[in-house]
């Protein structure tokens, strides 16, 4: 039997007359361009990808590239009325893949479809790409599929991913300004000490007499600017670079994601956010049928924070050993002492979907509120930390003026 290798073609799409390119797994050429015609394609090139030499795709550590929560929104919305329609899931999916622009959505929609025409069930087809469809979707597909109720799971899987994308959008808006800010404030910085500072430097050669510390400091440094930019460069790099190799090591997140539940500002809409997520992804699970420890360790996983995803385990034991769900969540310290309040309710009168539900759209708006005050509550800090900092520089370049002036009116 030949050895499975990945072959990327081109082909054209006779309904539309569109290019479509991407990658296949097959055996041989011969195989992909059947597979090609199967799923109505016409092929125009059919290569063995190489991953050596000039060929091999260049990645940095940790670079993988992810589907947005907006693509999966909207995958998920027209996926769900399309198959509410009455339409075949082959017929779906072939709309979907002319439809969609996500650049890895779309290689891995024509996948799951040639899986599904092949035999698979859609589920498993997603399950095989696990960068591009999360473990919270697909467990919500799976139940959905097994349950006779694809559509409406889609639905709530899209209506889960428009709330996330419009959550990171308030998130984005909030924070665009200070790093706009932050960033000008250091190009102003270094174009100073690369280019001004040496004009004052000529100036005070003629006095003759010694510089003040804090002018020294600056004439130094600009002096020494032609290695100390590049050398920034490259820290900062190697900086990123490290980070994306070990930003999902045990290490570094048992490390930092406490951290940054404590960090000042930061840290409480850090803690909002991640109760919003948790409780919100919860309540969707459950209410599409999936069984409360499977869907605790998939909402562990999709909190992105090291401190909660232990609180979720200690949950999960709880739960195993016939326990409250709420008390683990009161002693975690990681949640507030609303949260554990309000589920205990749902757990005594059987309505827990209902108040996790309610505990996440009241933290969204926390959310919300905390992310329009962020910026009214940063920008003056900013301002006054660049006045300060430019501020400073001007009086270190003006010192050894009044330092001469002082001087002369002494004599």
């Amino acid at each position: 039997m030949a050895a499975v290798q990945e072959f990327v073609y081109r082909a054209i799409d006779p309904r539309g007359g569109a290019i479509v390119r991407g990658s296949i797994e097959a055996a041989t050429e011969a195989a992909v361009t059947g597979k090609l015609r199967s799923q109505g394609l016409t092929p125009l090139e059919v290569t063995l990808k190489s991953n050596t030499g000039l060929n091999r795709d260049i990645k940095l550590p940790g670079g993988t590239r992810h589907v947005s929560a907006r693509s999966l929104a909207v995958f998920s919305r027209q996926m769900s009325g399309l198959l509410n329609a009455g339409l075949p899931l082959m017929r779906t999916l072939t709309v979907l893949i002319e439809q969609t622009t996500d650049r890895t959505l779309q290689p891995a929609l024509i996948q799951v479809q040639a899986d599904v025409e092949a035999g698979s069930s859609f589920s498993a087809a997603l399950a095989r790409h696990p960068q591009t469809f999360p473990p919270l979707m697909l467990s919500i597909v799976r139940v959905g599929e097994s349950g006779g109720f694809l559509g409406s799971a889609l639905k709530s899987i899209a209506d889960n991913y428009q709330r996330e994308a419009e959550l990171q959008n308030k998130i984005r808006a909030a924070v665009t300004y200070p790093i706009i800010v932050l960033i000008i404030a250091v190009v102003g910085v270094i174009a100073m000490i690369t280019f001004v500072v040496p004009v004052f430097e000529s100036m005070f050669a003629g006095i003759g007499s010694s510089l003040p510390l804090p002018t020294q400091i600056l004439v130094t440094l600009s002096k020494n600017m032609w290695w100390v930019i590049p050398l920034l460069v490259v820290v900062v790099l190697a900086l990123v670079i490290w980070y994306r190799a070990n930003k999902h090591t045990e290490q570094f997140r048992k490390t930092v994601d406490p951290i940054k539940l404590r960090v000042p500002v930061f840290g409480k809409l850090t803690t909002k956010i991640a109760v919003a997520r948790f409780a919100r992804n919860l309540s969707m699970m459950l209410n599409a049928g999936v069984p409360i420890i499977q869907a605790l360790g998939i909402v562990g996983q999709a909190s992105n924070n090291w401190k909660i995803e232990q609180a979720v385990r200690d949950i999960q034991e709880s739960i195993r050993q016939g326990r409250s769900f709420a008390a683990p969540l009161a002693k975690s310290g990681v949640f507030p002492a609303m949260v554990p309040q309000m589920v205990s309710v749902g757990e005594e009168s059987g309505t827990l979907v209902d108040m996790l539900a309610s505990i996440a759209d009241f933290y969204e708006d926390e959310v919300e509120t905390a992310t329009s005050q962020l910026s009214s509550t940063i920008e003056p800090l900013l301002i006054v930390g660049l006045g300060v900092i430019i501020g400073g520089m001007v009086i270190s370049l003006y010192l050894p003026i009044f330092t001469l002036y002082a001087e002369i009116s002494q004599q």
